[in-house]
């Protein structure tokens, strides 16, 4: 399930009662919040999403600092245009099941949307 992303999809639900966005930061465990900077504090400023930047920019190929750097980044980004971007760039991500990496390393290759 994990592989197809199907174990998203109980998240839908959260989208409906109001406590997910479609679009925005990953949740983190609760227990990583104190690890976070200051700047990446900033990531608690909007609801987290299914799916967001660090999603379509490597998923879980890429690094944890890389991670929050994008989702700071998408912080900063947001808006309407910017989350259909995000949507459609993520349809094919799943379809295609691009960048899962079911081994538990990441890879430090980057790429994301253009400004």
């Amino acid at each position: 399930m994990r592989q197809t992303s199907l174990d998203e999809i109980p998240q839908l639900f959260n989208v409906l009662r109001g406590d997910m966005s479609l679009v925005g930061p990953r949740p983190d465990q609760l227990d990583q919040i104190r690890f976070y900077t200051e700047r990446e504090k900033r990531k608690l400023l909007v609801k987290p999403g299914i799916t967001g930047l660090a999603q379509i920019s490597g998923r879980n190929n890429i690094t944890w600092e890389q991670r929050k750097g994008l989702d700071v980044e998408y912080v900063d980004r947001q808006s309407f245009w910017f989350d259909l971007a995000i949507l459609a760039k993520t349809i094919p991500y799943v379809l295609l099941r691009k960048d899962i990496n079911t081994d538990g390393r990441h890879s430090t290759s980057r790429a994301t949307l253009s400004h």
